[in-house]
């Protein structure tokens, strides 16, 4: 019988769970929808029961197709999100995920009493209200009943492997998302605790990616039909094991995550702070002796999702045209544009770039002539420039990049991998895989397992048939001048 591994991919909107054969194939696949809740503005959420449920029904979906023998559930989920349970492990609140912005409040106020430095010398990040050193202080300051209840501190991952195999566990990549962690050491920082208003202790241990953590519990046997040797392992954090999956494991890749919100990574062997410039972290990686290094750009890819929606959508607001109508006239009608055309668009909430943001975006350079359809290209084209700039702060500190994988929609758009192909002056790879978090879970627990002696023997046995788009050699010069107005136009408009 085929020994297989089993992965769970829990995301902010999603819970997969992916069956995978280690010689190199994907067997199967279930998937849930997750609800985010609002209760008031800035606050998005997740109910960590019906989380639980959605991961024992795609256990169970697998379990009910699946006849071959798994020796593992392997775990990727979001990182950034936290939730506290009490001693017994009963959530006293839910999962604040990484988009919730509530403590906004908190993070201004250690700003203005000068901490942020000193934070992110210690743990890698910039503050930042969506991360849990933040979070966990606004609970402290607003829900002092829930937080005197709270014996533990966890993110989604500690969270499934206590449901999963009874043991608080954290890897280090989910770890230093929490902004509790030192960087160098890869310890919890009792600076840091102390400024959560939490002890270490409330946190869960820190053991390696590949680590086996023990067989699922009875009752998770029980409840999905999944047999009880199965062991868990301790996983990573999503990006970085689709980082892992793509072979970004040592300085030279880029990965490009587009989906509403840009995201660019890179690797580092080094975690020197000092060579991380502004407005850029630094986190753990899923292997060892390895960094990623990360900018947030914004919300590049919700940008052309409101354009299209306030400008390309029908009027006739009974019948509006489905998305991939949308995308198909966008596509067609950008075949009769041509590359810059005077026209500059800028991030609505302003460049990541900057030292001091406008807050604020737009067009800036419209004529009559402009159609709708050059206009969209001006924001394709504005997004690949935050990318170029980003690329360019990294080899100015030292750390530099040699091609760019990109992922997400925008991976997907017949136009856009180009133009930042032809922006950036690199090479941009693309695979239509889409599970690359749970192949880099399996990849980790082949090796906790003996499967593979190291993650790139086990990467090596998966084949994402990558394709490569080239730069437009007949349009590099024309986008190198447009890049450099780009950058001198967004610095003026940062200073208005």
């Amino acid at each position: 019988m085929t020994d297989t591994i089993l992965s769970l991919d829990i995301g902010t909107t999603a819970v997969k769970a992916v069956l995978f054969d280690p010689r190199g194939s994907e067997l199967l696949v279930a998937e849930r929808a997750l609800t985010l809740q609002t209760p008031q503005a800035g606050f998005v959420e997740l109910d960590p029961e019906e989380l639980w449920r959605a991961v024992l029904d795609v256990l169970n979906e697998i379990a009910q197709k699946n006849r071959r023998h798994i020796l593992a559930i392997a775990i990727a989920t979001q990182g950034g999100s936290f939730l506290a349970t009490d001693e017994r492990g009963r959530p006293v609140c839910p999962i604040i995920t990484w988009m919730d912005s509530r403590s906004e409040t908190v993070v201004n106020h250690w700003r203005q009493r000068g901490l942020e430095a000193g934070i992110r010398q210690i743990c890698g990040w910039s503050l930042d209200p969506g991360l849990p050193l933040a979070m966990i202080g606004w609970m402290r300051a607003y829900l002092p009943e829930a937080f005197a209840r709270s014996a533990h501190f966890l993110s989604v991952n500690d969270f499934l492997t206590h449901r999963l195999a009874g043991v608080y566990s954290m890897n280090p990549s989910m770890a230093g998302e929490m902004m509790l962690t030192d960087i160098v050491t890869g310890k919890w920082s009792p600076a840091l605790c102390d400024l959560a208003g939490i002890q270490p202790d409330q946190l869960s241990p820190i053991h390696p990616s590949e680590a086996i953590l023990g067989p699922i519990l009875p009752e998770v046997s029980q409840a999905t039909g999944l047999a009880a040797d199965i062991v868990v392992v301790n996983g990573g954090q999503d990006h970085s094991c689709e980082a892992l999956a793509i072979g970004m494991t040592e300085p030279g890749p880029a990965l490009l995550a587009c989906g509403t919100a840009w995201v660019i990574n890179g690797a580092t062997d080094r975690a020197d702070m000092s060579a991380i410039p502004d407005g850029m972290n630094l986190n753990f990686h899923v292997i060892p002796h390895c960094w990623t290094i990360s900018q947030f750009l914004g919300g590049l890819g919700g940008a052309l999702e409101w354009w299209l929606n306030r400008l390309w959508q029908s009027p006739d607001i009974e019948n509006p045209l489905t998305r991939p109508k949308l995308y198909s006239l966008l596509d067609e009608s950008l075949e009769q544009t041509s590359p810059g055309d005077g026209l500059f668009f800028f991030p609505l909430a302003g460049s990541r770039n900057t030292s001091k943001s406008a807050g604020a975006g737009g067009f800036l350079g419209l004529r009559w002539e402009h159609s709708r359809a050059e206009l969209t290209r001006a924001i394709m084209e504005g997004a690949a420039c935050e990318v170029r700039w980003s690329l360019e702060r990294l080899r100015s500190a030292g750390v530099a990049m040699d091609q760019i994988w990109m992922i997400g929609g925008a991976a997907h758009s017949p136009h856009w991998p180009g133009i930042v192909a032809s922006l950036t002056g690199m090479n941009v790879t693309l695979t239509h895989y889409s599970h690359g978090p749970a192949l880099g879970a399996a990849i980790l627990a082949g090796v906790g397992l003996g499967i593979y002696p190291n993650t790139d023997a086990g990467r090596s046995c998966f084949n994402l048939r990558p394709r490569q788009i080239s730069p437009d050699e007949k349009l590099v010069s024309f986008y190198e001048d447009y890049f450099q107005r780009y950058r001198q136009l967004t610095e003026k408009l940062s200073d208005l």
